[in-house]
């Protein structure tokens, strides 16, 4: 560790940190053009590398996953914020068009952030997203809690420490630019030893902020994690990883760290937020599926679970069924179907077989598909979980490897399911990241209003409907982060959110509408053909949207 160097790093991020809150918001318009550029420079090498980190085949349509949560989102994030800060510049705030803006009967502030665009109807059919304001946001106040940065008439600099996060390569650069152009600090990115390989690649697409003094770059494991967290520059920390290595750097580590964790006597004095995984469950409200939709949805379902190995956050964890759904074994047999098919990948991840361990010594009735070797863990499905066993390691400890767990409950029709798995949901998983609802439309127009009930007494940060919520973190204008209100001594899955390019202040939750079925299959299924084909032209037009690429998306979307 060299400590001269990373000293004076942290000295030149304060140095300029005053800089950067006084640069005109134009100026930072036109800094995340030379960012979009930046990006868009390194991409295919960036993907080439990574793709050989993880063990995938360019040629393979796995690789698309590299693409989608790389590039993809991060040119797309780029892109709407600047055109964030384009409103800021005419209006002084994000301009939000008033029909876009919903009071629930509770008197909630609602605002429709997705499709904000024609090119979102042509290319997510179907698809809307919402996010939802915390109680004490009023309507006539919706102005007031947006963008407080670029409210504040004299604000202070600050150096902001990024813990990035190790298994996708979007979410170290995001939380960077979240941080600078959202809550107006300078960043230290601390890249993680997973994946520091993408280190180059950032210091060149970001080479503007780097020039300028707003942004530096460390490398190293914990001992360089734990310097700087105590750095007396660094002013703010913003993590991306576990609860436990959240909890040793807020109260320290051993018994000491536990008894003060225990009696809540935080060491770090800084502010904190966080980012730190979830038991994400899956809910399936039961009624009739025609052969077609238990496919599609057995799809949809192993997608959330094998994307990216299962290295997610956000990857699904529990399958919450009714116990009495007569097509509940027709589901599970078609999800094993499809995981049997689904190529086995590369555990690139550390520490993925000693997790998968402990959970199939837990529950020996596992069922496994595929091959296991020294570097492969195999698809897993526990079946049958008692829901009533609420410290079964299904429930309290995510797994982040390939494995899912289901668990079915007791109900006596579709809205008892519904309002116990919920319960269940909030009461039983730890975590607060995100969750998902699957209903066939037929059973929601049955529910009528329950359902929005439901989704507003689910204690999520993001909510999916009928997909995976993973799209809250992708489509930039909804917000990512857990469910307002852990502690530091009960953190979950952790404070704050980032991407939010709407830049809301106080945001309870991102909810993600989609069709129960759709064609052509979204390019993000892991049983797309050609979504390797797919990506690298998503992710140019993501950075410049124009009508001339729209052919060749049509075209490959087709062919999936």
């Amino acid at each position: 560790m060299d400590t001269v160097e990373l000293d004076q790093a942290v000295q030149i991020l304060q140095d300029n940190k005053e800089l950067w809150v006084k640069l005109s918001v134009s100026q930072k318009c036109e800094l995340i053009e030379q960012l979009i550029n930046g990006v868009l420079a390194v991409a295919d090498r960036q993907i080439i590398r990574a793709l050989e980190a993880k063990g995938i085949q360019p040629h393979h349509p796995e690789s698309a996953e590299e693409w989608l949560a790389g590039p993809f989102i991060i040119l797309r994030n780029l892109r709407l914020l600047r055109q964030t800060l384009e409103q800021i510049v005419h209006h002084g705030v994000p301009k939000i068009n008033p029909d876009r803006i919903h009071i629930r009967s509770n008197s909630q502030v609602v605002v429709d952030v997705f499709p904000d665009s024609l090119f979102d109807k042509i290319l997510y059919p179907g698809f809307r997203a919402e996010v939802w304001m915390r109680p004490e946001v009023h309507p006539h106040e919706l102005r007031q809690a947006m963008a407080s940065f670029y409210r504040q008439s004299q604000p202070q600099g600050k150096v902001a420490l990024v813990l990035g996060a190790g298994n996708v390569s979007s979410i170290g650069p995001l939380d960077v630019v979240y941080k600078l152009f959202v809550e107006g600090q300078v960043c230290l990115l601390k890249l993680n030893p997973v994946n520091d390989y993408l280190g180059p690649f950032i210091e060149e697409a970001f080479a503007p902020l780097i020039q300028e003094g707003y942004l530096r770059l460390a490398y190293g494991g914990a001992e360089v994690g734990s310097y700087l967290c105590e750095h007396p520059g660094i002013d703010e920390i913003h993590i991306t990883g576990s609860a436990q290595t959240h909890d040793a750097i807020v109260f320290g580590s051993g018994d000491e760290g536990a008894d003060r964790k225990r009696n809540n006597m935080p060491r770090l004095k800084k502010r904190i937020t966080s980012e730190l995984g979830n038991v994400s469950p899956v809910i399936l409200v039961p009624g009739e599926w025609s052969e077609k939709d238990l496919k599609f949805q057995a799809e949809n379902v192993a997608t959330q679970l094998t994307n990216n190995a299962g290295f997610n956050c956000n990857a699904a964890k529990v399958l919450i069924t009714h116990a009495s759904w007569v097509q509940r074994d027709a589901f599970l047999d078609a999800l094993r179907k499809t995981l049997r098919h689904i190529p086995p990948r590369r555990a690139y991840y550390p520490g993925a077989f000693n997790r998968y361990s402990r959970f199939v010594e837990s529950h020996p009735d596992a069922e496994v598909f595929g091959p296991k070797s020294e570097e492969i863990i195999p698809w897993t499905l526990i079946p049958n979980v008692d829901p009533e066993l609420q410290s079964d390691i299904c429930f309290t400890q995510e797994a982040f490897c390939g494995i899912i767990a289901e668990t079915p409950l007791q109900a006596s029709n579709a809205p008892d399911f519904l309002h116990k798995a919920v319960e269940f949901c909030n009461n039983t998983l730890w975590g607060t990241l995100n969750a998902c609802i699957i209903v066939h439309p037929q059973t929601e127009a049955k529910l009528g209003s329950l359902l929005d009930q439901a989704i507003s007494d689910l204690r999520y940060g993001s909510v999916g409907i009928n997909h995976w919520p993973a799209l809250s973190y992708a489509l930039g204008s909804t917000t990512w982060g857990a469910y307002p209100g852990h502690t530091l001594n009960d953190i979950q899955s952790g404070i704050g959110v980032v991407h939010n390019t709407v830049m809301f202040d106080k945001p309870q939750k991102s909810v993600i509408y989609g069709p129960f079925r759709i064609w052509p299959k979204p390019p993000w299924f892991v049983t797309h053909k050609t979504a390797n084909k797919l990506a690298p032209i998503l992710t140019q037009f993501e950075a410049r949207p124009c009508w001339s690429l729209l052919p060749s998306i049509i075209w490959h979307a087709l062919q999936g």
